[in-house]
């Protein structure tokens, strides 16, 4: 009984750990943003990218640090990601995220 509450205790900070962790800061992105607008546009509408204004936080956040990681290939998206923090990245997520 006690492992099952242990256990259950444990999840329960974990699922509640994870979004605070991944929280963005919309403005410290909008300030970081100068580079990702060359592909993507001023307002994320798709330049020589695809369009990312408006997608959800965590999915941009994914594909972002994915880039980071070489799980997804684009030199262009690894060089830069390769010079970006995890929590500018959760920046940048957020500001593109608010955008419509």
């Amino acid at each position: 009984m006690k492992t099952m509450l242990l256990a259950a205790c444990v999840v329960a900070l974990l699922v509640a750990a994870g979004p605070a962790q991944a929280a963005g800061d919309a403005a410290a992105g909008k300030a970081k943003s100068e580079q990702c607008a060359v592909c993507h546009g001023d307002h994320g509408e798709g330049v020589e990218a695809p369009p990312i204004a408006g997608k959800a936080e965590a999915e941009l956040l994914q594909a972002m640090m994915e880039y980071k990681s070489g799980k997804r290939q684009d030199a262009a998206m690894k060089e830069v990601m390769s010079k970006l923090s995890d929590q500018d990245l959760a920046d940048l997520a957020a500001h593109y995220a608010a955008m419509k």
